[in-house]
């Protein structure tokens, strides 16, 4: 984990590889969660039997399950000291190029874009790439904006 002593400090992190979180498991009860919060409960997510003749051969993680894991798997990445707050300001570009096959670990890498002054704090934008254990294609691609306050 990178630890950046404020956001002065994060400032000149602009262009950094902030390298891989540890592996984070998407079982069948996490998707089902997911489901249940959202309401969606498409069969490709929750059915197990039907999925098994689905066309991914078995269930899979919805996207924004997936996307939703960018959080903590960012949080494992980097942390700035002396932040009271922070918020997820929004996402400029997201791409699920691969599906997330229940039972699968991922993990993400990240890239500090930009890190631009806001009043109170500095708003950054970073590229995050969620890979999944022995897939060929990242499962999403977010580049993610986040704000964070002294």
């Amino acid at each position: 984990m990178t630890t950046f002593s404020s956001v002065h400090a994060l400032r000149e992190a602009a262009g950094a590889d902030l390298g891989y979180s540890d592996w984070v498991l998407v079982d069948q009860d996490r998707v089902n969660g997911f489901a249940d919060a959202t309401g969606d409960h498409q069969w490709i997510h929750v059915d197990v039997e039907r999925a098994r003749s689905g066309p991914f051969g078995g269930t899979i993680a919805h996207g924004y399950l997936t996307l939703s894991l960018v959080v903590p798997l960012m949080a494992d990445l980097f942390r700035v000291e002396g932040v009271r707050m922070g918020i997820n300001y929004g996402v400029n570009k997201v791409r699920f190029p691969a599906p997330l096959p229940v039972g699968a670990k991922v993990r993400a890498h990240g890239e500090v874009l930009s890190v631009e002054e806001v009043t109170g704090g500095v708003q950054v934008t970073n590229r995050v790439t969620v890979e999944r254990e022995g897939g060929e294609k990242p499962v999403c691609v977010a580049e993610t904006v986040v704000r964070l306050f002294q």
